[in-house]
């Protein structure tokens, strides 16, 4: 009995320190917050990102008002064509001595990029886990993990979710084809009818990497660098299957859809039957501009599709690191989240986990699931995850040289 004792004093003894530790800990972590915040006053962030896109630049300059109002921060949206080129400019400076003082604060990246900048050291970070609201995040997405197969290890921060969504007017089309077998079996029933953007269109490319993964009897060797594999033997299916589909597409295979827009407006006039987008809020946003009648409804493939996160990250020699922590940490919160989450202003799917967030911030992301077009969370399917990044380059020179000569 006196063991049994001295065992639970033991316990409660171990469980105490464990907890007041616990809370130290805690009590650290906030005074460091509280620091990088009020360091963060009066900083001007330049914030480098895609300008193509009246929505997304209006959402970061409501951002911009919010972070102004809040923290005293200047959010400057430096809108860009192609992130690779300020990649390409942090290489340089990095590469000159450029080590502080940099006109860089955050960046908005994913992919290819982020894997550039992780390998030659241009990031600043660790420092996603020092985020108050990351513990909001949905850490159990493998794509707010790894980034087109490259580990995160906290150096980026999750911002929105993407998936392949496909779409289709139920007033034409009764039951859409939910494979890319299918989809090639209602091609050949209805020529002319199906057909997908040209690569290296990004969303030609996502069609590739959907068939691809789907096709495959290998979808796991998509993991591994490109130089890792075999490709022909990985690839042959899906030439077969663009081989078999370009004859029965439109126009025959010869001409493609410049874009997303073009095959929205083709399917409403008629002209195609299915659609798709790698915006999952596509056809909500356009049945509410009145793009698209509200017959049209959106799907995903039975074995699921494509899906991939995209990220906000600082530069390794920002001059405002404290501010862009904060404004970051602001764009994870609930109210940012489901400000761009709103199709009427962006429609990009939430990084945060909505079922462990407090019942009054979830009650913020619920009128969503009942709009037109809108896929409930149980309707979006299984997410395939993205190939490693160098996929994307082989797959668009092969894609060329076969169907473009």
């Amino acid at each position: 009995m006196m063991y049994l004792l001295r065992g639970v004093n033991h316990l409660v003894v171990f469980l105490l320190f464990f907890t007041a530790h616990n809370v130290i800990a805690q009590q650290q972590q906030q005074s460091r917050w509280n620091n990088t915040v009020k360091n963060a006053n009066k900083q001007v962030v330049y914030f480098n990102a895609w300008g193509g896109s009246h929505e997304v630049n209006r959402y970061i300059f409501w951002v911009g008002q919010q972070v102004k109002r809040q923290y005293g921060i200047t959010l400057k949206h430096v809108k860009v064509d192609d992130i690779s080129q300020v990649v390409s400019r942090l290489l340089i400076e990095k590469t000159a001595g450029r080590n502080t003082e940099g006109k860089i604060d955050l960046l908005w990246v994913n992919g290819e990029n982020f894997a550039t900048l992780k390998n030659n050291n241009l990031l600043y970070g660790p420092f996603t886990q020092t985020l108050p609201n990351y513990h909001w995040v949905d850490r159990s997405k493998p794509s707010v993990i790894k980034d087109f197969s490259i580990p995160v290890d906290f150096m980026e921060a999750p911002w929105g979710m993407a998936h392949l969504v496909f779409y289709y007017d139920s007033s034409v089309l009764k039951q859409p084809p939910t494979s890319m077998k299918a989809l090639l079996d209602y091609a050949k029933r209805h020529p002319g009818r199906i057909t997908y953007p040209n690569p290296p269109h990004f969303l030609g490319t996502t069609f590739l990497k959907q068939a691809l993964l789907e096709l495959t009897s290998t979808p796991e060797s998509l993991q591994e660098p490109v130089s890792e594999v075999d490709f022909a033997k990985v690839t042959a299916p899906l030439w077969a299957f663009l081989d078999a589909l370009h004859p029965v597409s439109w126009r025959q295979g010869k001409a493609f859809p410049t874009n997303s827009s073009q095959m929205r407006q083709m399917l409403d006039s008629g002209e195609l039957h299915v659609s798709f987008s790698f915006t999952p809020s596509e056809a909500t946003n356009a049945i509410h501009a009145g793009l698209l009648p509200d017959t049209v409804k959106s799907y995903v493939h039975q074995g699921g599709t494509l899906g991939n996160t995209h990220f906000l990250a600082i530069p390794f020699n920002a001059k405002a690191n404290a501010a862009a922590q904060v404004v970051i940490n602001f764009m994870l919160s609930a109210e940012a989240q489901s400000q761009k989450m709103d199709p009427e202003i962006w429609g990009d799917p939430t990084v945060l986990a909505i079922d462990r967030l407090p019942e009054d911030q979830q009650a913020m992301f619920a009128r969503f699931e009942k709009l037109p077009g809108m896929l409930t969370p149980d309707q979006q399917g299984k997410p395939l995850p993205e190939p490693h990044y160098s996929w994307t380059d082989a797959l668009e020179k092969a894609w060329l040289v076969r169907y473009q000569q």
